[in-house]
């Protein structure tokens, strides 16, 4: 097992030390290179763009001290750094490939996961920070689950029913979007398809790059110069910016940092999720970016009224359209990042129409529904009399883990919707059952241990059927 990121990077940040920045750069080079590699499709880019990341590394190494492992932010900077480049001559060439392929992936083999390897980086963005860690470190850089569950601080059994269920997460990702993909499992061959070794002397050209960016003992006066004539400019059009340039002098270095202050308050019901703050807005509808203190999502209703944080923006449009993503067709890039809403009118219906309308504006999409002829599960019952389905007369709870279900005070339709996003198939509620219910159980994280449980527990079985269904297609606005 190779030595721990934290303990390079500390090494790195107390001495400057040229062994350790190279060991962190032997460790994570294929992890980088490959992800660039895959979003620009040219190798001498990806090179380049590999040299930039490890670079960016070593200029945020003094951040990265707590990191017990720093692959997840390799991946990230990798993207980032792949989209700027992306922005010039590539970025039209890669959407009408991933087109092509949308229209040629339709019979399963390897053929369909060739197909898939461009989108592979936007599906892990759709996972949780833990989830996508674990399975970049199993997949990408080839750790064992032990080796995983040390680097997150998690047990090897705990790792290994991350990745697994992670798996059905990114299987779903693929279905959503028209592709004809097989089920995802550890020997899926999309992870080999999408690694790719470095070539020979990458690793050292990173670590020169990084140690000189790292040694450099000022920013050049050029660029900030640049910088702060952007800054000017865009302050004469926009007065509600103001600029400053704030000279920090430490250790002999000197280091220019350039702040813009936005002079808009940010809304009370951003700062702290309180349902009261909507009780005197009027009526309006406003999506903003979630504020960096933003960890979790959160989400309320209050006479009509609703508040939400922290909501991706599949999130945003399961809420505007009241489905599910197994009912959403995106053919456009999908936003990052997270958002908080708020909608104020005093109908229901008038706040979904406004929502909906604000996501179109906001994120330049076209949205319509679309009757598509798909393979469904059908929910039936088996046995009328199962012991998992208990009468319920308490307030709504529901807790969620990755082999555990418990939901109380629910209706059945609860129960559809999430195993919707279980399975990730279009389900039809045929089983005429009416009031609340309380439903707890346990299974073994697969689609076909959640089968048995619901056949054995709750008396409920799932038939393969196909009929037409209303999706929500969405695409990018011309």
């Amino acid at each position: 097992m190779s030595e721990p990121d934290n303990q390079l990077i500390a090494e790195f940040n107390a001495r400057r030390s040229e062994e350790a920045f190279a060991a962190l750069v032997r460790q994570h080079v294929n992890l980088v290179f490959a992800t660039a590699l895959r979003q620009v499709g040219d190798a001498g880019a990806a090179e380049e763009i590999t040299q930039n990341v490890f670079v960016a590394l070593a200029q945020a190494a003094g951040k990265l001290g707590s990191h017990p492992t720093i692959a997840g932010w390799l991946h990230q900077t990798a993207l980032n750094k792949s989209r700027e480049w992306l922005r010039s001559e590539l970025r039209r060439r890669k959407r009408e490939q991933v087109a092509v392929n949308l229209e040629l992936a339709r019979a399963e083999g390897d053929s369909v996961w060739s197909s898939l390897v461009p989108l592979l980086d936007e599906a892990l963005l759709e996972l949780r920070e833990p989830d996508r860690l674990a399975v970049i470190l199993h997949f990408m850089e080839g750790q064992t689950f032990h080796e995983v569950g040390s680097a997150l601080g998690i047990g090897e059994d705990t790792a290994r029913k991350r990745v697994n269920r992670c798996l059905g997460q990114l299987t779903h990702f693929f279905r959503r979007r028209g592709f004809a993909s097989p089920a995802l499992v550890a020997g899926a061959p999309i992870f080999t398809l999408s690694s790719h070794a470095a070539p020979a002397g990458l690793a050292a050209s990173a670590t020169t790059a990084g140690l000189a960016a790292a040694h450099s003992a000022a920013t050049s006066t050029l660029t900030l110069i640049k910088g702060a004539l952007k800054i000017m400019a865009w302050t004469k059009a926009k007065t509600a910016i103001v600029s400053g340039v704030v000279v920090l002098l430490a250790a002999g270095t000197a280091t220019v940092t350039v702040k813009e202050i936005v002079a808009h308050r940010t809304p009370a019901w951003q700062e702290k999720f309180d349902l009261s703050l909507l009780d005197g807005l009027p009526p309006q509808v406003k999506i903003l970016p979630s504020l960096p203190s933003t960890v979790h999502n959160r989400a309320g209703e209050r006479n009509g009224k609703v508040l939400a944080v922290g909501q991706s923006f599949m999130a945003l449009l399961e809420t505007a359209y009241q489905v599910v993503q197994s009912r959403l067709i995106v053919n456009a890039p999908i936003p990052e990042g997270k958002y908080d809403f708020i909608i104020t009118y005093p109908r229901m219906n008038d706040n979904l129409k406004a929502l909906q309308e604000e996501i179109k504006k906001t994120f330049g999409v076209t949205i319509r529904r679309e009757m598509i002829e798909t393979n469904v599960l059908i929910l039936t019952v088996q046995s009328p009399n199962a012991a998992g389905f208990k009468p319920s007369t308490g307030p709504f709870s529901n807790h969620v883990e990755p082999d555990s279900y418990s939901i109380h005070g629910a209706t059945p339709y609860t129960l559809v919707a999430d195993l919707e996003n279980s399975l990730g198939i279009v389900i039809i509620n045929e089983t005429e059952l009416r009031g609340k219910f309380d439903i707890d159980f346990k299974w073994d994280s697969t689609p076909d241990g959640l089968k048995r449980v619901l056949n054995d527990e709750l008396g409920l079985k799932l038939t393969p059927g196909r009929k037409p269904i209303e999706f929500i297609v969405v695409e990018k606005a011309n």
